[in-house]
Formats: C-alpha cells, sequence, structure tokens
C-alpha cells in the first residue's frame, strides 16, 4: 500500500462526499478517484480493498464529526447546565455544517447491518465515541451523570438526523429551545 497520509486523506474524504451523495452501492475506486480528481487506480493503490476503504471512511468520519469544546466561546464558561446546553447546541451547529459527513455515517451505519466486519468496527467506533462523551462529562464537572450523557446522545442523534434528512418535520419547533429541553429534561431528578 502507498503511505501519503494526505492523500490517503484526501481519497477518504472523497469516498465520504460518494457515500452521501450516491450511498453504498455508488461507493466504488472509479467514484472515489473521479471525485478526488486523481488518476484512474489511485484509490485502489491505497486500499486493499472495497471493506478496506469502508472501514476506513468509518474511522475518519468520526475525527470530521468530532466538536473540540476547548475551540468554543462558551468553553469558558464554568461547568454547569449552560455550559451543557451551549456545547449541545455547538455540537447541534457543527455536524449541521458537516452534512455530508452525517449523511456518509448514515449510509455506512446501513452497510454496516450487511458486512458484519464493517459493523463490528462501527460498533467498537460508535462505542467508543459515547464512552468518550460520558468520560468527558465526567472530567469536566458538567452537572449530571453517565445516563444523562447517553440520553442526549440518544436526543441529539435523533435530532441531527431529522434536521438532515427531513428538516420539514422540525420546522414547527426551534432547535435551539429543543435542546435547551433536552438538557433540562436529562439533567431532571
Amino acid at each position: 500500500m502507498v503511505q501519503n497520509p494526505a492523500r490517503r486523506t484526501a481519497l477518504v474524504d472523497a469516498a465520504i462526499e460518494v457515500l452521501a451523495r450516491d450511498g453504498a452501492r455508488g461507493l466504488t475506486f472509479r467514484a472515489v478517484d473521479a471525485e478526488a480528481a486523481v488518476p484512474k487506480g489511485t484509490a485502489s493503490n491505497y486500499f486493499a480493498n472495497r471493506d478496506d476503504l469502508l472501514n476506513q471512511v468509518g474511522a475518519h468520519i468520526h475525527q470530521r464529526l468530532t466538536l473540540d469544546p476547548a475551540q468554543l466561546a462558551s468553553a469558558q464558561l464554568p461547568p454547569s447546565r449552560e455550559l451543557l446546553t451551549e456545547l449541545m447546541r455547538a455540537l447541534f451547529r457543527h455536524i449541521s455544517d458537516d452534512r455530508t459527513g452525517w449523511l456518509a455515517l448514515l449510509e455506512l451505519r446501513l452497510e454496516a447491518t450487511r458486512r458484519p466486519e464493517l459493523q463490528a468496527a462501527l460498533t467498537e467506533t460508535l462505542r467508543a465515541n459515547l464512552n468518550t462523551n460520558i468520560e468527558g462529562r465526567r472530567e469536566s464537572g458538567i452537572p449530571g451523570d453517565d445516563m444523562t450523557t447517553v440520553l442526549l446522545y440518544y436526543a441529539m442523534t435523533g435530532l441531527i438526523l431529522e434536521h438532515l434528512t427531513v428538516p420539514e418535520v422540525l420546522a414547527p419547533f426551534d432547535t435551539d429551545e429543543l435542546i435547551a429541553t433536552f438538557v433540562d429534561r436529562s439533567l431532571a431528578t
């Protein structure tokens, strides 16, 4: 396999674009080469096979979609309900801004139902992501417990899913208010 990390990342990003636009059936080495504007055969030099490409896309998507709380103005707030609300709102905006990454992740999740190896890799990645969120809340001193994190994780997943796939369902609702309500209700004792 070729070892040019920048080219590999560009190819994985191109694969994410193809996956989001054309679905898993449209994800071919040829389509990735075209999206990345590289010579035909380039992707096949970087990935052993389609499964390898899918697995690398799965790992990379989470890097793209991860919010860095340290870069937020709200990170200056003390650990509080307000900080948690602002972090959830920032996450929503961050993922909304990378609609392609989220849609590609949805396509990967669907493809994982047909590919046990991809399902295992995606399960490991998603479980690690959830655990990182749980640990991050513990270390930050933000109010709540582990279940608060799990509830918010899945509430936000559902909200983002609707927003990025059928936004008119949410049209009557203000997403900032919904997020504040998610936080309030998940912290209710």
